[in-house]
């Protein structure tokens, strides 16, 4: 068996179900909206880098951009359940199998990473006194880039969940440290440190038990990032919906508990407790605190309005996801809901959770009140305004589906 080819073959099999779903989502006017995002973009970045706000903190923002795109190394295997029978024969062989799917996932995230320190590079070289040079500080990042993708893939074999999640830590806290002694300390010492703490976290990786190939592991991680990938087709177009990861977070247990049980509300009480346990819920916490920071650490100029209204609309388009959570359940057409109910509940929760998210991100712009109360006030008002075009918006697709409904 060729297992070189049979990894090409799924990736194309995969990208084959993904690919006729693109052009839908073209025409729904994304590529417009991108482009537009773009100029306005290059249009503000060349404004900020020409007139560098005084006092920039330039190497925090540069450590919490730079941070997450450079530790970030998940790796598609596209296994499927059966493999666990058919394949497993050829588990001494399965280094042929994974190694494609490593090296091309970690090629195209260092391509992203590289493209994202140049767009960087004039706003750091202009903000800070003492820059690194540009070809060094690449060559560090892609080696750290490839000492985290290493540490990920040794992370998925450990037979101790535990162990992993222990070392998921460890690996964030070597790759931000290194990258801080980049920014802040001379580059010889810097060098030293960075040499000593990365042979110092290889060795490390070697102490765990790990499995050879740990398959259901792999599967579940697929399995995840599949339906990722559907779940970002799914604000465009309406897809095949695939397994979601469920998550426990028994401390977010009583959310929507106090829900009154009446079956006006019922679909309410599903959608919140879904959410509560879906990946939209951690990548929303992710926006909103990373969102919040950025815009306290850019709060006395015009970046901190565009942060905020950037990650609001990430988040609003996080949380169009839930209505297709339960689309094609089974249950909730035998449940006797009330007709209208379903849109009803959607869009009230949608809108309730992105405001509060809007409030959330909004707080550190009130540390600049007092310089400057009209911007700070402005910059509020637009949250909420596009929080309720989200909500006409969410009304206006409802209206349109129940119309091709009728006409069906």
């Amino acid at each position: 068996m060729n297992l070189r080819e049979l990894f090409a073959k799924r990736k194309s099999q995969f990208w084959g179900e993904v690919l006729p779903y693109l052009g839908y989502v073209i025409q729904s006017g994304v590529a417009v909206v991108f482009l537009f995002l773009l100029i306005a973009f290059s249009a503000w970045y060349t404004s900020v880098v020409q007139n560098v706000p005084p006092n920039l903190p330039i190497r925090w923002i540069m450590l919490i951009i730079l941070l997450p795109l450079t530790v970030n190394s998940s790796v598609r295997t596209y296994l499927q359940q059966a493999d666990t029978v058919f394949l497993l024969p050829q588990e001494s062989r399965m280094k042929q199998y994974f190694s494609k799917g490593w090296v091309g996932g970690t090629i195209y995230k260092i391509v992203g990473l590289i493209i994202v320190v140049i767009t960087l590079w004039p706003l750091y070289i202009r903000s800070d006194q003492d820059p690194k040079p540009l070809f060094a500080s690449i060559l560090i990042l892609i080696l750290l880039k490839l000492l985290s993708s290493y540490g990920s893939w040794k992370e998925l074999g450990m037979i101790s969940r535990g162990a992993a999640a222990a070392y998921r830590v460890l690996r964030w806290t070597v790759v931000a440290l290194t990258i801080a002694s980049w920014l802040w300390y001379p580059s010889l010492h810097s060098l030293i440190f960075i040499v000593l703490i990365g042979a110092t976290y290889i060795a490390s990786l070697a102490i765990p038990a790990k499995h050879a190939v740990a398959w259901e592991r792999l599967i579940q991680v697929e399995k995840r990032q599949a339906s990722r990938v559907m779940m970002v087709l799914s604000w465009f177009v309406n897809v095949p919906q695939r397994e979601q990861r469920v998550y426990a977070r028994r401390w977010l247990s009583r959310w929507g508990s106090g829900i009154p049980w009446r079956k006006e509300t019922a679909y309410r009480y599903l959608l919140v407790k879904s959410l509560v346990r879906s990946d939209i819920f951690g990548i929303l916490v992710r926006v909103g605190v990373l969102g919040a920071l950025l815009v306290w650490l850019t709060r006395d100029s015009l970046m901190s309005s565009v942060i905020y209204l950037v990650s609001l609309l990430i988040a609003g388009l996080q949380l169009s996801s839930l209505r297709k959570l339960h689309q094609e359940s089974f249950w909730l057409h035998v449940y006797p809901l009330p007709v209208g109910t379903r849109r009803e509940n959607e869009v009230k929760l949608v809108f309730q959770v992105q405001l509060l998210w809007a409030i959330l991100m909004w707080l550190p712009l009130l540390a600049s009140f007092a310089n400057d109360p009209v911007f700070v006030l402005g910059t509020g008002a637009s949250g909420v305004v596009l929080v309720i075009l989200f909500r006409f918006a969410a009304l206006k697709r409802g209206r349109k589906e129940d119309e091709d409904e009728d006409d069906l």
